[in-house]
């Protein structure tokens, strides 16, 4: 067995989790500074009009990102199912025909990505001044879509076995790749935001192709033709896990895109200081999603081996230590978010401080309800874990409907404030069906 590989049916749920999480994190981190460098680089040196550029972007550039990781994520449930139980002959069949639905899928979002971005920007009223930028990064990332989906699909497989540090190590090589690049084609050779776009997707192909290799060194990993023959059944259950949680991501990239639509509304400095603060949601986020990647491995491994004990234990120290660390994050952004956010903002003085202004009035009140985000993620996870991806697809609804509803109807009444409540009520919607979702599921089982 390789030595990052790690079981978690037997030891203490709380060190397990935390410790399958922090490698997670760390990697995260570094993948967060791919959008993080892109937004300094943009905003520093190409001004507000490419910020907001690249704001209006956001969300459809999430959106294909969060199906690609949802159906990689849902391939990994039955992957970690698996391994818990031992079953290494039928683990090299889900991998392998997870890896042929991938590439299906791969060059279905491609194609459907670049015939529609520039429609879904106009339907998004992206202003005029901006959309040629926004386009054209769109374009490049998009034509990245096989690379992304590869090293999801990758970085799931090893995650599945117990791994957070491969792809860590993987994230780490492709941050820096990233910022040298970024540094290269934007300051450099003045390419401008397509030079961003060029130098996010490059660094995702090293990340891509440093997971492959390790993949390949796992003796239970070995692949043969015959494991990437599709078989019916097996293929219609790895689909029926992806798509729900492809279908939930997508969905809450559409209420993005909705809430976009009305940002939109208020003006080129409204757009450019919402879309700073957007590009620290991933460092918000980033512990999050560590940890529930880390549930989905633990609870699937663990129900795999018959041990539901394990994950009421596991799910109690989840919780805990998430919130916890929802609560460093407020307060560092608290007292350390001006500051951070100056980073994103050049301009005109007056241009300058009017963003400021709007960006971390919006990171305050998403610091404050932080620990709302990280129960989400670790409930969320832990239903999915289950193999229910059904319920978290009606908790992504549930946000659609909260974060469009509150982004269209609060700001008739208090304005463009109301904006800034969208997430948060979004996040509450979730969490209400979630919770009740968890404690039915437990008691049947």
């Amino acid at each position: 067995m390789a030595a990052n590989i790690k079981v978690m049916t037997e030891g203490k749920p709380l060190k397990l989790i935390f410790s399958f999480a922090l490698p997670l994190m760390i990697g995260n981190v570094f993948q967060q500074l791919y959008t993080v460098v892109d937004t300094m680089v943009v905003g520093q040196v190409l001004g507000v009009n490419a910020l907001a550029a690249l704001g209006a972007s956001d969300w459809l550039n999430w959106m294909m990102l969060s199906v690609i990781q949802g159906f990689s994520q849902g391939f990994s449930i039955l992957m970690a199912q698996e391994f818990g139980a031992g079953n290494k002959k039928r683990l090299k069949k889900v991998v392998g025909n997870a890896m042929a639905l991938s590439a299906v899928s791969a060059v279905f979002l491609l194609i459907l990505g670049e015939v529609m971005i520039f429609p879904v920007l106009k339907l998004l009223h992206t202003p005029d001044a901006i959309i040629s930028q926004s386009l054209l990064y769109l374009r490049i990332m998009f034509a990245g879509v096989p690379i992304v989906m590869a090293y999801n699909l990758f970085a799931s497989i090893l995650r599945a076995l117990g791994d957070g540090r491969t792809p860590l190590y993987a994230m780490i090589t492709a941050a820096a790749i990233n910022i040298v690049l970024d540094l290269i084609f934007v300051m450099g050779f003045g390419w401008g935001i397509a030079g961003a776009a060029a130098a996010t997707v490059i660094a995702q192909f090293s990340s891509g192709l440093y997971c492959y290799f390790y993949i390949r060194k796992i003796e239970m990993l070995s692949l043969n033709r015959e494991d990437f023959r599709l078989e019916k059944g097996l293929d219609v259950k790895l689909f029926f896990l992806g798509l729900p949680m492809a279908f939930q991501n997508a969905i809450i990239s559409v209420g993005g895109m909705i809430v976009q639509t009305v940002v939109n509304g208020f003006g080129v400095i409204f757009i450019a200081g919402f879309t700073a603060t957007n590009k620290l949601y991933g460092v918000l986020e980033v512990a999050a999603t560590s940890y529930g990647y880390a549930m989905i491995t633990y609870v699937g491994q663990n129900l795999g081996a018959g041990k539901v004990d394990r994950i009421r234990r596991g799910m109690r120290a989840a919780l805990g230590i998430a919130v916890l660390t929802a609560a460093v994050i407020a307060a560092c952004m608290l007292f350390f978010g001006q500051g951070i956010l100056g980073c994103f903002i050049s301009g005109e003085p007056q241009e300058v401080e009017m963003t400021m202004g709007i960006a971390y009035h919006y990171l305050s009140i998403m610091s404050i309800c932080l620990p709302v985000l990280y129960i989400l993620h670790v409930i969320r996870s832990a239903l999915q874990g289950m193999g229910d991806t059904l319920m978290p697809m009606a908790s992504g609804i549930a946000e659609f409907v909260m974060r469009t509803g509150t982004a269209v109807a609060l700001p008739l009444v208090i304005g463009e404030e109301g904006i800034f409540y969208a997430e948060i009520l979004a996040w509450m919607g979730a969490d209400v069906i979630l919770a009740g979702s968890y404690f039915v599921r437990m008691r049947k089982m």
